[in-house]
């Protein structure tokens, strides 16, 4: 979640999941579209905007990345779902 204030109250913060952002637009104020249909005024630049989100996906990745170590030298194979054959990620399929 990232932290925005509304337009002229800056006192009432809010958070916002930022998966929910459509678009950021200078209207001259702040205003981001939701997938939800909803318009929000915030008193943040878009660029600030950018910044929160740019920092929040950051966290989540660095967080799962320390969660999941590889084993180094371990090799990646990717499995097709429902036909359960194993694909060599040089092409080939066994």
């Amino acid at each position: 979640m990232i932290r925005l204030h509304r337009l002229g109250k800056p006192g009432d913060t809010f958070f916002l999941n930022p998966d929910l952002v459509l678009s950021i637009e200078t209207t001259p104020d702040t205003l981001l579209a939701l997938t939800t249909h909803t318009k929000v005024l915030v008193s943040e630049t878009p660029e600030e905007v950018v910044e929160a989100i740019r920092e929040w996906r950051g966290s989540i990745l660095s967080t799962v990345t320390r969660r999941a170590p590889r084993a180094s030298g371990a090799a990646l194979a990717l499995i097709q779902g429902s036909t359960g054959r194993h694909v060599d990620p040089e092409g080939g399929a066994r």
